[in-house]
C-alpha cells in the first residue's frame, strides 16, 4: 500500500510529506514513475513530496496517515532505512 504523511516538513522555501510503501520499494517507485516524481525525490527508502502534491499522490492512490504511522508500517515491513550522518 502506498502511504502519505502530512505536509509538515520544512525545506527549500516549501512544506514537504513522505511518500512510502508499507510492501515494497517497486510499488513505491512505480507510483512515484506515475506521479512524475524525480529520481532525485527518493531518498533512501520514502519519496520526498512537495505539499503541492500532496492531494494528487491521494488522488491517484495513497492512503493518507500519521508520519509515525508510516514510520511505522515501514519497520514492520522491513522497509525502514535510517540516514547515515
Amino acid at each position: 500500500m502506498i502511504l502519505v504523511d502530512p505536509p509538515a516538513w520544512a525545506g527549500h522555501g516549501r512544506l514537504w510529506s513522505h511518500l512510502a510503501s508499507d510492501e515494497s520499494f517497486e510499488e513505491l517507485h512505480a507510483f512515484a514513475a506515475r506521479l512524475g516524481l524525480p529520481a532525485r525525490g527518493f531518498d533512501g527508502d520514502h519519496y520526498d513530496l512537495a505539499a503541492a502534491d500532496y492531494q494528487r499522490a491521494i488522488d491517484a492512490g495513497a492512503v493518507p496517515v500519521r508520519s509515525r504511522d508510516l514510520v511505522a508500517r515501514l519497520l514492520a515491513a522491513g522497509l525502514r532505512r535510517r540516514k547515515r550522518h
